[in-house]
């Protein structure tokens, strides 16, 4: 099957097991934008916040050392190294700030799309990864042509805007060349922080827009195929045929158990052919009787057979063997509206013993 007929072929929505497999094997929605994004909002921040002292921190210790060399000698390499220590010192505090920003951006936005975790797969080599027939088709993909437009964006409509907010400030750059160095560096630094809010602005609405669209387009490609549904389905639920098979065996073991309960009991009540309810009274294990095993048919003959075996009463009473088998479960004490008519019958069965016991 191709992949074209395969992607035609998933026509259900993924269900949550799906998404969180793909999630557990690090298959998530992520934006590349809202990298370049926060790259470029964190470099704003160390502009504005963090460059202007540590420039000028720079720029008084390049002077101290261009307008007084004689405090820093250099007649031996002791010299030449203590001198680019205290200047690698200096740059170390202006571009530190900025690794620093760097590093927190990039993992917040890494952060707010999806939370870190590991996983094997995705470091594991793939041949699908340096296959140049998956490259052509990642290439000339939907994907690569959403690619593509992104970078169009960046090239062609930042630079359109770029030059729309700085044609003025072309002018002002010419003119502090012929001006102060301060005054110069003044100028160079505003138009720069112009340019990074330019590509702020752009990368943030292309960032917002691509994180929408990664989202989308990972949706999309969990989508599954009816045949997976009903795979997955039967994975979580079990197979139907098997799970039929479970519940005839649990049956079996429980009428079993339940017909090891009748040699137990204290009567049976019946239709006397289709229904037989059989129940225990025993004072000191219960205020009421309880229905230790019913059943209709089948079930009924073999309890009839069993009570008649055990030598133990039988009453045929049908109005009360439907009412209890329909209200009654196994192991359960009858109601009270039953207590009357089975008092009766175990009066029966109390007095029967007795007389048998005299006439012994």
């Amino acid at each position: 099957m191709s992949d074209g007929e395969d992607k035609e072929s998933k026509t259900e929505e993924p269900t949550e097991k799906k998404l969180r497999d793909a999630e557990e094997k690090g298959n998530v929605p992520s934006s590349p934008e809202a990298s370049l994004f926060a790259s470029t909002l964190a470099f704003y921040v160390y502009l504005v916040f963090f460059a202007p002292d540590g420039i000028k921190r720079l720029g008084e210790t390049l002077e101290d050392i261009i307008e007084r060399p004689e405090q820093w000698r250099l007649n031996t390499a002791a010299d030449m190294v203590s001198l680019g220590l205290h200047l690698a010192k200096e740059m170390g505090a202006l571009l530190l700030p900025a690794g620093v920003m760097f590093m927190v951006f990039g993992l917040g936005q890494s952060f707010a799309q999806n939370l870190p975790q590991f996983v094997l797969d995705r470091i594991t080599p793939q041949a699908s990864r340096i296959s140049p027939v998956q490259g052509f088709k990642r290439i000339y993909s939907v994907n690569g042509l959403v690619n593509f437009a992104k970078s169009l964006f960046k090239v062609v409509v930042v630079s359109i805007i770029m030059v729309m907010v700085l044609k003025n400030d072309y002018y002002r750059l010419l003119d502090s060349l012929v001006t102060d160095p301060h005054s110069m560096m003044a100028t160079g630094f505003e138009i720069l922080k112009k340019m990074v809010i330019v590509v702020l602005f752009s990368t943030g609405l292309l960032a917002v827009a691509d994180y929408f669209w990664a989202n989308h387009r990972w949706y999309t490609e969990q989508r599954m195929t009816k045949q997976e549904v009903k795979d997955e389905h039967k994975q979580s639920q079990g197979d139907p045929v098997v799970k039929a098979r479970q519940r005839s065996i649990a049956r079996d073991r429980a009428r079993r158990r339940m017909m090891d309960g009748v040699p137990r009991a204290t009567l049976v009540i019946t239709n006397p052919t289709h229904y037989a309810v059989a129940l225990r009274y025993v004072k000191e294990e219960s205020d009421a009787p309880i229905v230790v095993a019913k059943g209709q048919d089948l079930i009924a003959l073999r309890i009839r057979e069993i009570a008649t075996e055990n030598g133990i009463p039988i009453f045929e009473d049908p109005p009360l063997a439907r009412s209890m088998f329909a209200q009654v479960s196994v192991d359960s004490v009858i109601p009270s509206v039953f207590y009357k008519a089975v008092a009766e019958l175990i009066h029966k069965v109390y007095a029967a013993r007795q007389n048998k016991r005299r006439v012994n």
